[in-house]
């Protein structure tokens, strides 16, 4: 979706001057973007008035304002292989570690009506789905065109580079940021952490979720399941290739929470609270139990497809698609399964009970404009 209030928000990412509707002919300058009035493409592009760039519109559904000139550092979500199990095509309820994240999202941020957010790395737009009924106006922005239908049709939505927001200064009240830190160099979350403070209102507030380098020695215990995830991979009761491809482009800029404070004190930012989190039993239900469930799954889907074709070799990744793609139906239909799975998610804030204060790798913490 385009918003006239997003319209108002938007600056061209080279130089933030005003970016204005530059129709072809024969098209209405009111028109919404991409869409002319007899509801054919358009190729309608926006101008910016100070330096003369141009940001043609590929679709009515999110803003394309990358900077023309693309970064050489760029990240592996722009892969169609990474997203070719669907997951992001629809939305689910926030559960398991989503739902985790999502509980400390609320709690960090307190979204209320007034509030003007920008989930910085939105990547399907579900948590800004999960967040609407706040009150507060939200903006996701993403390097890769990857949304959610329910996102195109509902929320506002940019395809932008965090390194060179094309919005105005202070256009936010709140922001937040979910596993996108992580895959960041240094110099690339130095840039994002300082265009993040250049859009927040002073005052306001980035919630963000990643990890540092130095854990603490609980998490061996971390590590001891991920090792009998990869056993339990060796001898084909799980799959790990979607998670190893998501991880793929890992830097960890961050070295230890000193270094993290050093970080945000550069971009004008300070650390208002942390809470560390050390998913123990969210690792052990996330690799194991949902790995292997949807292990299960993916082969009665393959059996399934195989079973009017014999002689046809089974495709592991349209199982694992089809698998993914009937969960989420499920999901969406409600029921026992969505009951049983919300309690796991609130077993799983065990961890932050227990290891809350225990200062090591993976946080939350509120970065607070000064």
């Amino acid at each position: 979706m385009i918003s006239p209030a997003l319209l108002t928000l938007v600056r061209c990412p080279a130089c933030r001057g005003i970016l204005a509707p530059d129709a072809a002919p024969g098209v209405a300058p009111d028109a919404a973007p991409g869409v002319a009035p007899d509801g054919l493409p358009s190729p309608l592009v926006f101008r910016c008035r100070n330096c003369d760039a141009r940001y043609p519109q590929p679709s009515a559904d999110y803003l394309d304002l990358r900077p023309r000139t693309a970064f050489a550092e760029q990240t592996k979500y722009l892969d169609e292989a990474l997203h070719q199990d669907a997951r992001h095509e629809s939305v689910s309820p926030p559960l398991l570690q989503s739902g985790v994240r999502q509980r400390q999202l609320r709690r960090f941020l307190q979204f209320a009506p007034g509030d003007r957010v920008i989930d910085l790395g939105c990547g399907s737009g579900r948590s800004i789905l999960w967040n609407a009924a706040s009150g507060a106006a939200f903006t996701g922005v993403d390097v890769s065109p990857f949304f959610a239908h329910e996102a195109r049709a509902t929320a506002d939505l940019a395809l932008a580079d965090l390194r060179q927001l094309p919005f105005a200064d202070g256009a936010f009240t709140k922001a937040y940021a979910l596993d996108v830190l992580e895959h960041l160099s240094p110099e690339a979350l130095d840039a994002m952490l300082a265009e993040a403070a250049r859009v927040l209102a002073p005052g306001g507030a980035l919630f963000v979720y990643s990890h540092v380098r130095k854990n603490a020695p609980i998490a061996k215990g971390l590590r001891a399941i991920n090792a009998l995830a990869r056993g339990l991979e060796r001898v084909g009761l799980i799959d790990m290739t979607q998670e190893r491809l998501r991880k793929s482009d890992h830097l960890n800029p961050l070295q230890d929470v000193p270094h993290l404070e050093a970080v945000v004190d550069r971009a004008g930012l300070r650390i208002a609270r942390i809470r560390y989190y050390t998913p123990i039993v969210g690792g052990f239900v996330e690799n194991i139990l949902m790995r292997m469930a949807e292990r299960f799954l993916a082969r009665r889907a393959d059996r399934k497809r195989a079973a009017p074709h014999a002689d046809t070799a089974p495709d592991p990744a349209a199982g694992l698609r089809d698998a993914r793609l009937s969960a989420k139906a499920r999901l969406a239909r409600g029921g026992p399964l969505v009951r049983v799975l919300q309690g796991v998610t609130v077993l799983m804030d065990v961890d932050l009970l227990l290891f809350g204060r225990i200062r090591s790798g993976p946080f939350f913490a509120r970065l607070e404009k000064r």
